[in-house]
């Protein structure tokens, strides 16, 4: 297994391709332009990156998924993630790549929506393909970056660059959207797929086994990330996948509590509650009474 390469900073990233550092916390890089490349190496990201792959030319892996990535597609990871990369012996990648650490986008609007950009949690797999104008639109954002990284810094740099690394991901959010409507027979799969196992789940004996399902089980069940999983849900439905699962559990618990003689303690044991007034306290959020109430008020 080849050693992981911890990158925590840009001059560092830098060094390791012969990219020239023209700024400590931000690159623009062209990919074909990098005087060293190997061709199996793994990455633990200590930085925010985006690519925009423009050839097949290698695999990337993240997690246990894979992905050959076509030309005009773009990836990201988020600092913690890990990548794998493995390149076809005798080619050179090509593409833009971005790259800036935390530290550039604490304190501005940027570093207090970052976290929308759920995209950077998805696997490799799960890329962003682009339409040739898609292409030409993110490929004007990173020459507007790139020409602010390499200028003489002045009062309007930090506030010009954060602004277009905010436009460039608003872009790639508009374009995921895209994306998944044109995927819509997929996605369709997908969910058809989360409701067998919704209803498995709840149907078998694993509420007593492992307690109550995680978004992450039905997302790894689909071989898809967390956050790609809940944004399909979500645009395809309007709700997230937490509260369909919620949903669910409120029809099981309206049912038990109705249907059987069971104390509430043993109802709230059944649906995999670890405590009672855990289970209570949900069933009041969502039914507006008690577990006790609603079975006295329905009889």
């Amino acid at each position: 297994m080849d050693e992981i390469i911890k990158v925590d900073s840009i001059d560092q990233y830098n060094k390791l391709f012969g990219f020239e550092t023209l700024s400590p916390l931000v690159t623009v890089v062209d990919l074909s332009e990098a005087q060293v490349w190997p061709e199996h190496f793994r990455f633990n990201y200590g930085v925010y990156c985006l690519y925009l792959k423009e050839a097949i030319c290698g695999e990337i892996s993240y997690g246990r998924q894979s992905y050959d990535y076509q030309e005009g597609s773009v990836i990201a990871f988020a600092p913690g993630q890990t990548a794998n990369v493995k390149m076809t012996p005798g080619t050179k990648p090509t593409g833009l790549g971005l790259l800036f650490h935390p530290d550039l986008i604490k304190g501005t609007t940027l570093g207090r929506e970052i976290s929308r950009f759920t995209f950077f949690s998805y696997a490799v797999n799960e890329g962003l393909h682009l339409s040739a104008q898609e292409r030409k639109i993110v490929v004007d954002c990173f020459d507007k970056l790139r020409y602010e990284v390499g200028r003489e810094i002045d009062k309007h740099t930090k506030r010009l660059i954060t602004a277009n690394i905010g436009l460039l991901l608003d872009y790639c959010m508009r374009f995921y959207d895209r994306q998944f409507i044109t995927r819509q027979h997929v996605n369709s799969d997908v969910l058809t797929k989360f409701e067998g196992l919704l209803n498995d789940y709840f149907e078998n004996d694993k509420l007593r086994r492992s307690g109550l399902p995680t978004v992450k089980y039905f997302a790894d069940k689909v071989f898809l990330s967390p956050n790609y999983f809940g944004d399909l849900v979500k645009k395809e439905t309007g709700k997230t996948a937490q509260e369909l699962i919620q949903a669910k559990i409120v029809d099981l618990s309206k049912e038990q509590v109705l249907g059987t003689t069971k104390t509430i303690s043993e109802i709230a044991d059944d649906l995999g509650f670890q405590y009672s007034q855990h289970f209570s306290r949900m069933f009041k959020k969502a039914v507006g009474c008690s577990p006790n109430e609603y079975r006295r008020l329905q009889s």
